[in-house]
């Protein structure tokens, strides 16, 4: 069983502890952040601290790795689901509202920017056997595609 799921709405069977974002800069490239000590590229996001909506979990991620601010819609496009809390981590689809001079002292992360085709080609040269990420960028192309944000 593939763990990693295209889903077109929130799922409302298990909790979401952890949520994503794959964002759209204004020249349709996407960001992911990179992490220095573990040298891969990755999404933007993290767990739910308590009492806190998918919503702001999402923004306070996003300023908190990268220092940018999300427009308000956001499209879920996949979910992972982990056995050991059942629960999900659900990645979305969001636009860049704003990008804020960020110095990245405390987070571990810088990011990227550029097109769907060069994030999949380096994932696949940093992580060449493991397809989690490349599979994750895929499912994000297509579910752009399918918006019409590119």
């Amino acid at each position: 069983m593939e763990l990693l799921t295209k889903i077109d709405a929130l799922p409302t069977d298990k909790k979401i502890a952890g949520v994503h974002c794959v964002p759209f800069t204004e020249n349709g490239d996407i960001l992911m952040a990179w992490d220095r000590d573990e040298q891969l590229l990755t999404t933007i996001g993290g767990r739910l601290e308590a009492n806190e909506s998918i919503e702001q979990a999402l923004e306070r991620e996003a300023m908190e790795e990268v220092g940018i601010l999300l427009e308000s819609e956001k499209i879920p496009f996949a979910l992972w689901y982990w056995d050991s809390t059942d629960s999900y981590t659900i990645w979305f689809l969001a636009k860049v509202k704003k990008m804020e001079p960020y110095s990245f002292d405390f987070e571990k992360t810088g990011y990227v920017s550029f097109n769907f085709e060069t994030a999949l080609q380096l994932i696949e040269k940093i992580e060449p056997n493991n397809p989690k990420r490349t599979n994750l960028i895929k499912l994000a192309k297509t579910a752009a595609k399918q918006n019409n944000w590119f």
